[in-house]
C-alpha cells in the first residue's frame, strides 16, 4: 500500500518532468549551411553528427575506441543520403532533436511529397540506423563517403590531432582504409600498422627493456563496419570534394521507388590476435581481413529486431531522463532568457555525455564523439574531419576531470566506468615507470598521458638535456604535475558513496597512486641530504606543481588537498574495504601530508598556492582546488572566510576569473555559497554557444565541441542547487531567489532529491529515501 502511495505521488512530478524535456528539444527550420551547423545524435558509444544540405541528408560516423597507429581518433566516415523526387529542395523543412528518445528527425515537404528521415542509434549495439517514410513513392541513394581513400601525410599542425604533435619524427601519415563493395553491401575499416607511436613513445622514453610488459591499446587494432539498405543495391563510386577536403564515394540505389527506405550501418572494431599478412591485408582472405569480417558478420548475425531494439533504446533514453534534470523557468520557457538558456544547455551537454555511456574509451574533453571539419572551428585549418586540437588518445587529466566529474550527481555513476577503465588498463604501466626510473613502487602518472599510460612524446620532449631524469617531462608546463590523478581516485570512492557501487576493484589503483607520493617525496628527499622527511615528520612535496600555473613549488597546495582528502575518504569506507594493516598504512601516510600554506594580503588571511614557487607558467587557481575539488572548504564547513577571502582578494584569482572553457571560477563561488558571482559565471559558461547547436562550445582554450566548458558548467549549476558535507545535505545555497527551477540531483548515500522551487520557496520537495530527509537544510538566501 505504502507503495503504491509513493508512486501516485510521484507521477505529478515524472509528468511535470517529462513536458519540461519536451520544452528542451532542438527543432530548426531551415536547412543547414555546413557541418558546422549539425546536430548531435548517439547512443551507447556511437555519436553523430546530423544535418541537411543542398537537399542531402548527412551524417558524420564517430565511435570510441577508434584510435589509429598515430594515436588519432579517426571518424568512421560520412553517409550521404538523397531521395528523388527531392523533398528537401525548396519546400519546407524541419529537423528535430528529441531528447526523451534521443533520436534526430528530418521532415520535408515540396508540394504533395512529405518524406520523413529518422536517425536513431541503438544503445546496446553498435548500429545506427536510418528510416525513410514518404507520402509519394522514391527512390533514395544512399553513400558511404571517405576522405581515407588514399595516404595522406600530415604537415605542421595538422599533427596536432595525433600524439606526435608539434614533435613529428619523419614523416607521419594517415593510412587509408579498405573500402569496397562486397556483395549488396559498402564494407569499410582501418588497421594499425605494426609501428606505432606506442613503439616511439617507448624507444624515446628508455622503456624498451620493459616493453613487452606494457599494455599498448593500439597494436593490432582493427575498425570499421559496413552499409547496407532494404532493397537496395551497388550503384556507382564516384570522387568529391566538401570543404576542400577530397572524398570517394561508394553509392547504393534502391533497386525500386517506394514508400519506405532503410540503411542499416553496423561497426565493429577487434583487436586481431595476429599481424601475419598484414602487408596483404587489402588482399582478399589476408588473415586479419578474414579475423575482423568474421567478428563483423557475428555482430550482423544476432542483430535484433528494429522495433525491439527501438523498444529498448527509448526506454534507455528515458529512465536517463527520470534519473535526474535541472529545468530552470520551467513555466517560461524562453529561448533568448539567459537563466533558461543555462539549464536548457545544461540538457544538452548531459545528452552528448550519455551517447558514450558504454564506450571502450572515456569521453574526450576536446570535442567528444562531435568534432567536425575543422576549418568551421578556424578558417586557417583546413585538414580534415578526423582533426582536433589536443589529440585524439592523448589524455590531459586536468581537462578530462570536469567532463566526469558532474556524473555523480546527475546520478550517473555507471556511465563512469570507461573513465575509470582507462585508468584501470594504465595500472601497470604506470607502476612500470616508477620502478624502472626510480626504483621504488607507486603508480606515476603524468598530466599529458597517452591511451598506452606514457607520457605525450612531444610533451615529454626530444631535446632533453642527457642527463635529465628520464621519469620527467622536459617541460616548463607539465613538469612535476602527476596529482591529477586523485582527482580520479576520489571520483572512484565517491561512486561508492553515491551508489554503492564497488569499490573493491579501485582500491589497489588508489593506493599505487598514493604510494607512489610517498615513495616518491622520501626518495627525492634523500637525493638531497640524510632525512627522508622535514622536521614535523611531513613529506616534501619538492618539486611540485599547482597545476600547470605554479611551477617548482615547494608543498602545492593542491597536491596537499588531494592527498588528504582521499586518504581521508579511504578510511571513511565501510570496514569491510581494506585489511587492519592496510588502514594502519593509510593512517599512517595520513599522519605524514603536511598542512596547508596560507598569507595575508591587505589584512585577508587566505590558501597560498604553495609554500614557494619560483614561477607562474598559466591560469588556473589551484590555490582554491581545496573548495572543489577537494570539498575542505565550502559551505558548512570550518574557516569559510579563509577560502572566501582567497576567491574575492588572491590577486591571482581575480586575474585568471573567467567563464570560457576549463576555467573553474563559476564553481568555487557556487562551494563558497557567493549567489551573484555563482550565477553570473555559470549563466555565462551555459549561455548558447553562438553556433547553431547551443552546446557546441569552444574552441575555448581546446576544441569544440568543447566539452570541459559543457562539463564545467554543469558542475557549477548543480553546485548551486546542491552540496554536501558529511551526511548533511545543503539546498539551494547559492541559488537565486528569482530563479525558479524544477531539479533532481544525487547525493551520497543512494539519495535523490527532487524539488521544485517556486518565487524564492521551494514548492515541493521530495527526499529518497524519506529518512534522508532529516539531513537537508535549505539555504536559500
Amino acid at each position: 500500500m505504502r507503495l503504491i502511495v509513493w508512486l501516485v505521488a510521484l507521477l505529478p512530478f515524472l509528468a511535470q518532468a517529462q513536458t519540461e524535456l519536451a520544452s528542451n528539444n532542438i527543432a530548426w527550420n531551415t536547412p543547414s549551411q555546413n557541418a558546422g551547423e549539425s546536430m548531435p545524435c548517439g547512443g551507447g558509444d556511437i555519436g553523430l553528427n546530423v544535418w541537411s544540405e543542398n537537399g542531402d541528408v548527412l551524417f558524420y560516423i564517430a565511435r570510441s575506441g577508434t584510435f589509429d597507429e598515430n594515436n588519432s581518433l579517426l571518424k568512421l566516415g560520412r553517409v550521404r543520403l538523397r531521395l528523388t523526387p527531392n523533398p528537401f529542395e525548396k519546400g519546407t523543412f524541419k529537423q528535430e532533436l528529441a531528447l526523451q528518445t534521443g533520436d534526430v528527425t528530418l521532415t520535408g515537404t515540396v508540394g504533395k511529397t512529405t518524406a520523413r528521415v529518422h536517425v536513431w542509434v541503438d544503445v546496446f549495439r553498435p548500429i545506427v540506423h536510418v528510416e525513410v517514410n514518404s507520402t509519394e513513392k522514391l527512390t533514395a541513394t544512399a553513400s558511404y563517403e571517405s576522405w581515407r581513400f588514399e595516404d595522406r601525410v600530415l604537415k605542421g599542425k595538422e599533427n596536432n590531432q595525433n600524439s606526435y604533435k608539434w614533435a613529428p619524427q619523419g614523416e607521419v601519415k594517415t593510412r587509408h582504409d579498405s573500402i569496397s563493395f562486397r556483395g549488396h553491401t559498402v564494407e569499410f575499416f582501418h588497421q594499425n600498422q605494426p609501428q606505432t607511436v606506442f613503439d616511439v613513445a617507448v624507444q624515446q622514453q628508455g622503456l624498451a627493456t620493459v616493453k613487452t610488459q606494457l599494455f599498448n591499446p593500439l597494436q593490432n587494432l582493427v575498425f570499421g563496419g559496413v552499409l547496407w539498405g532494404e532493397n537496395m543495391q551497388p550503384a556507382s563510386t564516384t570522387d568529391g570534394q566538401y570543404l576542400r577536403t577530397p572524398y570517394r564515394s561508394w553509392q547504393l540505389k534502391s533497386r525500386a521507388p517506394a514508400h519506405n527506405h532503410s540503411l542499416t550501418l553496423v561497426l565493429h572494431t577487434a583487436h586481431v590476435t595476429s599481424q601475419q599478412g598484414h602487408l596483404g591485408l587489402l588482399a582478399i582472405n589476408s588473415p586479419a581481413k578474414v579475423q575482423w569480417q568474421a567478428g563483423l558478420q557475428q555482430v550482423i548475425s544476432t542483430l535484433p529486431n528494429p522495433l525491439a531494439a527501438r523498444r529498448r533504446t527509448v526506454a534507455w533514453w528515458r529512465g536517463y531522463w527520470n534519473r535526474s534534470f535541472i529545468h530552470i523557468q520551467p513555466s517560461q520557457p524562453t529561448a533568448n532568457a539567459p537563466e533558461w538558456q543555462a539549464g536548457r544547455n545544461y540538457q544538452l551537454m548531459r545528452y552528448m555525455l550519455g551517447c558514450n555511456a558504454f564506450g571502450t574509451s572515456p569521453t574526450k574533453f576536446n570535442g567528444g564523439l562531435f568534432t567536425y571539419d575543422p576549418v568551421l572551428t578556424d578558417s586557417t585549418l583546413k585538414f580534415t574531419p578526423d582533426f582536433r586540437n589536443w589529440g585524439g588518445g592523448t589524455h590531459t587529466a586536468q581537462n578530462q576531470r570536469l567532463v566526469y566529474w558532474p556524473m555523480l550527481k546527475s546520478g550517473d555513476a555507471a556511465l563512469m566506468k570507461p573513465q575509470f577503465d582507462f585508468y584501470l588498463r594504465l595500472l601497470r604501466n604506470a607502476e612500470l615507470r616508477s620502478q624502472t626510473y626510480w626504483r621504488h613502487p607507486g603508480a606515476c602518472f603524468t598530466e599529458q598521458l597517452e591511451n598506452f599510460g606514457l607520457p605525450n612524446p612531444a610533451e615529454y620532449n626530444w631535446k632533453r638535456p642527457t642527463d635529465f631524469d628520464k621519469g620527467l617531462e622536459y617541460n616548463a608546463w607539465l613538469e612535476y604535475e602527476w596529482d591529477t590523478v586523485l582527482e580520479f581516485c576520489l571520483m572512484m570512492l565517491e561512486t561508492e558513496r553515491y551508489a554503492s557501487q564497488d569499490a573493491t576493484p579501485y582500491l589497489p589503483f588508489i593506493e599505487s597512486c598514493l604510494t607512489f607520493f610517498d615513495e616518491h617525496y622520501q626518495y627525492l628527499a634523500r637525493q638531497r641530504g640524510a632525512k627522508a622527511l622535514d622536521g614535523e615528520g611531513h613529506l616534501v612535496l619538492y618539486p611540485g606543481s599547482g597545476a600547470e600555473t605554479y611551477k617548482m613549488a615547494y608543498n602545492s597546495t593542491s597536491t596537499i588537498a588531494g592527498l588528504r582528502t582521499v586518504l581521508t575518504r579511504l578510511l571513511e569506507l565501510p570496514p569491510a574495504y581494506g585489511t587492519l594493516e592496510q588502514r594502519q598504512k593509510w593512517t599512517a601516510m595520513l599522519s605524514r601530508i603536511p598542512p596547508f600554506n596560507f598569507r595575508e594580503i591587505d589584512g585577508h588571511k587566505m590558501l597560498a598556492p604553495a609554500k614557494t614557487w619560483e614561477r607562474i607558467n598559466n591560469t588556473e587557481s589551484p590555490q582554491l582546488y581545496p573548495v572543489f575539488p577537494w570539498d575542505i572548504y565550502g559551505v558548512g564547513k570550518p574557516d569559510l572566510t579563509t577560502a572566501v577571502n582567497t576567491y574575492r582578494y588572491d590577486p591571482d584569482v581575480q586575474k585568471f576569473r573567467s567563464h570560457v572553457g576549463w576555467k573553474q571560477h563559476n564553481l568555487f563561488a557556487a562551494r563558497l555559497g557567493l549567489t551573484n558571482e555563482a550565477a553570473e559565471l555559470t549563466v555565462q559558461k551555459l549561455q548558447d554557444s553562438g553556433r547553431r547547436f547551443p552546446a557546441f562550445w569552444g574552441p575555448g582554450y581546446d576544441w569544440a565541441p568543447d566539452h570541459n566548458w559543457g562539463g564545467s558548467g554543469m558542475l557549477g549549476l548543480q553546485e548551486m542547487l546542491l552540496q554536501t558535507n558529511g551526511r548533511k545535505i545543503y539546498l539551494l545555497s547559492a541559488w537565486p531567489k528569482a530563479w525558479d527551477v524544477h531539479f533532481k540531483l544525487h547525493a551520497p548515500y543512494q539519495t535523490t532529491v527532487e524539488a521544485v522551487v517556486k518565487g524564492g520557496k521551494i514548492q515541493e520537495l521530495k527526499v529518497s529515501p524519506e529518512a534522508r530527509r532529516a539531513d537537508v537544510e535549505v539555504l536559500l538566501k
